[in-house]
């Protein structure tokens, strides 16, 4: 019998603070998030490994403050003081502008006018900001001097959040059944590489080996996933 195909499209993410899970692993950097009102110069950087929850994080301040969150990358494309009248906003992955001369000229602008009227700027990228490869360099020593929150890499409380907000966010706990979606996880958490990064990856690829197979999502089709069965179908395309 043929395989059923399917679109493997990404999962629709929640980004509300109900949605957010905090463990020890976020804690300090959530604590310093929710400071916003004290932190040093109105600037904040917030560092963590892929799928770390960075995102996440920054529209649930964006959305308390009532601010705006924008790409490194469309800098250059926007009205610097036109983001600056929002007083807080969020440049994301600013490590992608590193050498971009009009984006990095525009970061600095929009650093320059937010600190002046008292606003809040809070930039994220992977790594600490020591190994941005910024080139302007008066960028880049204000990004240094700016406070350094950090996520750290989950703890099993939090790898297990990690995992039932993916398959919540595919809704695969509506189609088989929460019970069998917390075991999933339970056979998961001791036996994966330990980042939000591959839990995305592995609930992705399991639902996708679910749906070919038409079957319900089971530790037997979790395993397979963890070998890296070759015949399992779908792409990490929409994972980067």
């Amino acid at each position: 019998m043929a395989e059923q195909l399917f679109l493997d499209l990404p999962a629709r993410r929640a980004l509300g603070r109900e949605d957010f899970v905090l463990s020890e692993a976020n804690a300090a950097a959530v604590a310093q998030i929710d400071a916003s009102d004290r932190w040093p110069s109105g600037k904040l950087v917030l560092s963590g490994p892929e799928a770390s929850g960075k995102t996440h994080l920054a529209h649930v301040w964006a959305a308390r403050v009532d601010g705006l969150v924008v790409d490194a990358t469309a800098l250059s494309r926007l009205s610097v003081p036109t983001l600056a009248e929002a007083r807080h906003v969020v440049v994301e992955d600013v490590p992608l502008i590193g050498g971009s001369r009009k984006e990095e000229a525009a970061l600095f602008h929009l650093h320059n006018l937010l600190l002046s009227q008292k606003g809040r700027l809070l930039m994220t990228g992977r790594a600490a900001p020591s190994r941005w490869a910024i080139a302007l360099p008066d960028l880049r020593s204000r990004i240094l001097g700016s406070n350094l929150a950090t996520l750290l890499p989950p703890d099993d409380a939090l790898l297990a959040a990690l995992l039932r907000k993916q398959f919540a966010d595919r809704h695969i706990a509506e189609r088989d059944g929460k019970r069998q979606v917390e075991n999933v996880i339970e056979f998961l958490v001791p036996r994966m590489t330990r980042t939000g990064a591959e839990a995305r990856r592995l609930v992705a690829r399991i639902d996708g080996l679910s749906l070919s197979k038409k079957r319900p999502v089971t530790r037997e089709l979790a395993r397979r996933v963890l070998e890296d069965d070759p015949d399992i179908p779908g792409s990490d395309e929409d994972l980067t």
